[in-house]
């Protein structure tokens, strides 16, 4: 293990542990101690984060935790609050310190620096905009737009106003998008009339005039213009004088986001600006280390992760504002690339992202875990990407981490003089934050993650219930957070809100305070006994064989580890009254062969590094591994298609990156069934 270290900076949780002995005459032996306070007497925890980051309200609150009860927990209350308050805090002083708000890049080679001023006078202007055509307070605001500063200059007007956000990015299809917005009813859409990714330009009209013609509750369009020509009765962005953000109860909806969408409709989850704000806050400096830009122990800060707008992760490159943070953000494919003319296939490029970092001086740089595996397995040289020098943080979500993969990042960043620190994180769009994520004072192990995240009263239960150490369990957090749900729009008498995260444990069971059953995230869980974690994969996904457990990503390291292996993909089959059946589906390298000598080495790698238990029925090459919009595969789903659901009924097409891929298994399974 190497316990990372910087020469001149000073982490910034120890800066909050010398706030802390200074001001609450708190001191902790370890970190242990630290977060344990932290789930323990969440009253005083959650009011240090509120003085620790001086947020203001015009009215005190009478208390922080009135109400601990999940769901349900009251906090704040007779505080005020509004996210775009947090943000405009910082225009004058970032301003002077010639630090921008937003650097952003796009395929095309666009690059756009806004400045604190000039995004304040944007999102102000747009903000009286919406006002004239009479944007009230919980009125919904519905945004089909990429990751452009448009969008952020969006979403800091439509919440000024205490309009409720909702975005889904110009990837998704138009039915995914209506699965969404059909829902909240928006008054206002904001969208983009086309966008260009891989390579290739992608109209996006047809698309904003079937949103229009489908959602009745329209009575405002704006269109940001991408391509030349404008549309018929929208409005465009204006530029008017500065707006003052209407202060807020601190639980009043900021955002709506969606889960994934695999099955039914997606769940509308109502996000609170207080909670939000806190939450964001303790993560994104706390936690990821990401300082304020214009403070002298983080001069320079910025901040990027790769991101759709569909995805928490755009959230979090959003909430860099609120700590005065420079975000850059980049649209387009994070493969980069370029498209053939002839035969239409783009030709990667996976130096794209960190030839940005370099240029821009990114010094936090994030991305999936599918990013960082993609770059290994193309060989990338990062030393040939230009000056990454600033870059002292790797950060990775979206799925697990292998080992391999992150001592290769970490190998390509000591060549390059820079020792390297892996900020690996995993939480969800549940709660728009992190259970379990990084600490740069704590020694790092490749492939596991650091700690549980303070305020995140998060352990692994096994099968009775009881929290265990060093093995694997379900993975629930016994302690609200501020930033968990308000509740899902339109659920009546919070049924679905219940069922997702509620229903699994007896109210009561676990919680040491405080009323209603603890939440159930839906992850496989491995707490060590040093307080390193370790997911295992989704929960709902898992492998048992012959009554031993485990999560997929175990057997994905094992397989993927091979050089002609890009992807994979294994689900489990169990039919009532039958052996279970496990297929393995592998996508090979150009060129690589399945032929009884690799699928004998890819049995052989399972053998060695999970059990015998768990080699594969039988292993099928196929063209791609299905996965969402955010990158996660398709297991679930394909598993309730090959024990006989329809296809239409286990999946969303519109909420997949590669829906055209599903036919392959769709004919494997009719196969399937009509053998047996």
């Amino acid at each position: 293990m190497t316990k990372p270290t910087h020469p001149t900076h000073v982490p910034q949780i120890r800066l909050y542990q010398d706030w802390l002995r200074e001001h609450r005459g708190l001191a902790f032996d370890n970190y242990h101690a630290l977060w344990q306070w932290s789930v323990s007497d969440l009253s005083a925890f959650w009011q240090s984060i509120w003085d620790y980051f001086e947020l203001r309200s015009p009215t005190p609150h009478t208390a922080v935790l009135a109400r601990n009860s999940m769901p349900g927990a009251e906090w704040f209350p007779g505080a005020q609050c509004n996210y775009a308050q947090q943000v405009w805090r910082h225009v004058e002083a970032a301003h002077a310190a010639g630090m921008p708000a937003i650097v952003s890049l796009n395929e095309r080679g666009q690059r756009v620096e806004l400045s604190w001023p000039e995004l304040r006078r944007q999102a102000s202007a747009l903000a009286l905009h919406l006002q004239v055509q009479g944007l009230q307070p919980g009125d919904r605001v519905a945004a089909y737009l990429p990751n452009i500063p448009e969008a952020m200059v969006a979403f800091l007007a439509t919440v000024s106003l205490g309009g409720v956000w909702s975005i889904c990015a110009p990837d998704m299809g138009t039915n995914a998008v209506l699965d969404r917005f059909r829902q909240i009813a928006p008054k206002v859409l904001i969208a983009v009339d086309g966008v260009t990714y891989g390579g290739r330009s992608h109209e996006r009209r047809g698309v904003v005039e079937a949103l229009r013609a489908a959602l009745p509750s329209l009575g405002h369009i704006i269109v940001h213009q991408q391509t030349a020509e404008t549309m018929p009765d929208t409005a465009v962005f204006s530029r008017i004088a500065a707006f003052t953000p209407r202060w807020l109860p601190f639980d009043h909806p900021v955002w709506i986001v969606y889960s994934s969408g695999t099955t039914g409709l997606p769940k509308p989850i109502v996000h609170g600006h207080g909670g939000s704000v806190m939450v964001a806050l303790a993560l994104n400096v706390l936690h990821n280390d990401v300082g304020c830009s214009y403070a002298g122990n983080s001069w320079g800060e910025r901040f990027h992760w790769y991101s759709s707008t569909g995805w928490v992760m755009w959230n979090v490159q959003m909430a860099t504002l609120l700590n005065g943070t420079t975000a850059c953000i980049f649209d387009g494919s994070p493969a980069g690339g370029q498209t053939d003319p002839v035969t239409g296939k783009n030709t990667p490029d996976w130096s794209t992202l960190w030839r940005f970092a370099a240029d821009t001086g990114v010094s936090f740089f994030g991305a999936g875990a599918a990013f960082y595996a993609g770059c290994m397995k193309a060989g990338l040289d990062l030393s040939s990407c230009g000056d990454l020098s600033r870059v002292r943080t790797l950060g990775s979500t979206g799925s697990p981490l292998s080992p391999e993969v992150q001592a290769w990042g970490t190998a390509q960043f000591a060549r390059m003089g820079t020792r390297i620190w892996w900020d690996n994180i995993s939480g969800g769009t549940d709660f728009a934050g992190a259970f379990i994520g990084g600490n740069r004072e704590l020694p790092q192990t490749p492939g596991v993650m650091q700690c549980r995240l303070l305020g995140c009263a998060v352990e692994a239960w096994n099968e009775q219930g009881e929290p265990v150490i060093g093995e694997v369990g379900e993975l629930v957090c016994t302690q609200p957070l501020p930033s968990m749900p308000l509740y899902f729009w339109g659920d009546q008498n919070q049924a679905r809100y219940l069922s997702s995260y509620f229903d699994m444990y007896p109210p009561g069971h676990g919680r040491h305070g405080g009323s209603g059953p603890v939440w159930r995230h839906g992850d496989w869980l491995k707490v060590d006994a040093d307080g390193g974690c370790t997911i295992y994969g989704r929960s709902d996904a898992t492998l048992n064989r012959h009554g031993l457990r485990m999560g997929t990503s175990e057997l994905y390291r094992a397989v993927e580890a091979l050089p002609e292996v890009l992807d994979a993909m294994v689900v489990d089959i169990e039919d009532l009254g039958r052996e279970s059946y496990m297929p393995l589906f592998v996508v090979l390298r150009p060129g690589a062969v399945l032929d009884e000598a690799l699928r004998e080495r890819l049995r052989g790698a399972i053998r060695t590094a999970l059990s015998p238990r768990f080699v594969p029925d039988d292993i099928f090459e196929v063209p791609e591994i299905p996965r969402t919009l955010t990158g996660k595969k398709q297991e679930l789903p394909i598993k309730k298609l090959l024990l006989g659901q329809p296809l239409d009924k286990v999946v969303n097409r519109d909420a997949m990156a590669n829906a055209a891929c599903l036919g392959w298994y769709e004919a494997f399974a009719a196969a399937r069934l009509e053998k047996s």
